[in-house]
């Protein structure tokens, strides 16, 4: 796909400005557009053999398109979106200072498999620092420092306020993996019976959300509403340093459209939120949570349906904003 400077959109017809007055929730089920995009992404869920639930929201005209957007679902990783705004925030308030300088010990790190959770060496890093290495590579050691610093009782008091009711953050992610530890025990993780009994994939056990609560959040972020000025910037910018691009990346594989995003991940839990810029201006806020039938780690048909559906549910946005259509 090339860039065209001249506002077509990826169809070839001119996309319209911001400012439409959006459809509400109802009618967008209703729109022929709306249930053409929905049964296309169903359909992409089926095919990939997992469960689906995503909403997407444009971030300039306020239209959507949802499948089980209101499903609370566990949220894995994504809620390191939401430890990482109110950090943002707290420090657009002036209660937390981002230069700050935290020590990270060696001994008693939160388990993972990148960053500062892999690493052997004691270390020292900046809250900002800290920060990157949590959105950027998903590094469970450097989420919990910041946890520990702000508390969830900060973080799910910042999520009400921003008005997102069914997003609250139960533990850190230390304990989330000593359940799943116990839970699993010796057995094998990918033994459906095993699988079965995991705590961490009832959203009533753990952090939890839904889709569209994810891309209120988002679009409180880039719209300046959660983060306001040079801190919003700044965390915009970190969850577009994110490395992995099995994900949301997949459907927009362009050297022209950027997308921001975070992933989740548990087992038969793939997820992940974010935020895709095309270069005519349209901005589209996602979120696409699967839980999948098959218990096996490596699932790359899985991983692409996130980007499969994000960008069916985009082009469905981008045609109507295209047409003009209302519902």
């Amino acid at each position: 796909m090339t860039s065209d400077r001249t506002g077509a959109n990826r169809t070839g017809v001119e996309r319209t400005g911001a400012g439409r007055t959006a459809v509400d929730r109802a009618a967008v089920d209703r729109a022929p557009y709306g249930r053409a995009a929905r049964t296309r992404i169903a359909a992409a869920f089926a095919d990939a053999g997992v469960t689906g639930w995503l909403h997407a929201r444009d971030l300039d005209t306020g239209a959507e398109i949802g499948l089980g957007a209101d499903t609370v679902v566990s949220t894995a990783s994504v809620h390191k979106v939401c430890l990482l705004v109110t950090l943002y925030r707290e420090a657009a308030a002036g209660r937390i200072d981002l230069t700050r300088q935290v020590d990270v010990p060696a001994a008693g790190r939160t388990p993972g498999g990148t960053g500062l959770a892999a690493m052997l060496d004691a270390a020292r890093l900046s809250l900002r620092d800290l920060a990157y290495l949590t959105a950027a590579v998903s590094d469970n050691t450097a989420a919990d420092t910041l946890w520990d610093q702000i508390g969830l009782d900060t973080v799910n008091r910042t999520m009400a306020d921003l008005g997102l009711s069914r997003t609250v953050a139960v533990h850190k992610l230390r304990d989330l993996i000593a359940a799943l530890a116990e839970d699993t025990g010796p057995d094998s993780p990918v033994d459906p019976a095993v699988v079965a009994r995991l705590r961490v994939l009832d959203p009533a056990f753990t952090n939890h959300s839904t889709p569209r609560d994810m891309t209120t959040l988002l679009a409180a972020l880039w719209h300046g509403d959660a983060c306001p000025g040079d801190h919003g910037a700044a965390l915009r910018r970190l969850l577009g340093l994110q490395v992995w691009p099995h994900r949301l990346a997949s459907g927009f594989p362009y050297d022209d459209v950027r997308v921001h995003g975070k992933t989740g991940t548990l087992p038969t839990l793939r997820h992940e939120v974010g935020v895709v810029e095309y270069p005519d201006g349209g901005r589209y806020a996602l979120a696409v949570f699967t839980r999948a039938a098959a218990t096996t780690i490596t699932l790359p048909a899985a991983d692409a349906a996130i980007g499969t559906t994000a960008r069916l549910a985009v082009d469905a946005l981008r045609a109507r904003a295209a047409t003009g259509a209302t519902g």
